[in-house]
């Protein structure tokens, strides 16, 4: 175990941005033989080279700018799933709405009728039903 720990001493290791390559190659590859269509399955080797490559360099700044873009990318993504789960999970206690000026989402409960609405954040009082 030893020469392990001195082979990777150095080197970037495993990121967000490794992981979601390395899940890209299972994917790629998985397609392209159920598929048919050899170019995914090469697609999904490159991806899984460039994931190693990544993980064995020895320039970490570099690779994590690259794992800082991929969250910038997928940060967006993740929130509004998360929101999607929260409202479903919600659904039969709260309704979500949208603040018209500011586009906060705030959470009112349900069943209380006509309401105004203040938004928290920017101070807009706007009606709706529940």
């Amino acid at each position: 175990m030893n020469w392990f720990q001195k082979f990777m001493r150095g080197r970037y290791g495993v990121d967000q941005f490794s992981f979601a390559l390395l899940i890209g190659y299972f994917c790629f590859t998985i397609a392209g033989s159920l598929v048919g269509i050899q170019v995914l399955s090469y697609i999904g080797i490159l991806l899984f080279v460039y994931c190693w490559f990544r993980i064995l360099s020895k320039q970490p700044y570099k690779r994590s700018l690259e794992n800082t873009k991929f969250l910038q990318i997928i940060y967006p993504i993740k929130v509004w799933f998360q929101l999607q789960r929260k409202k479903y999970v919600d659904r039969k206690v709260y309704k979500y709405y949208k603040c018209p000026k500011c586009q906060q989402y705030l959470r009112v409960p349900k069943g209380k009728g006509q309401i105004v609405i203040t938004c928290p954040k920017c101070r807009t009082k706007f009606e709706k039903r529940t």
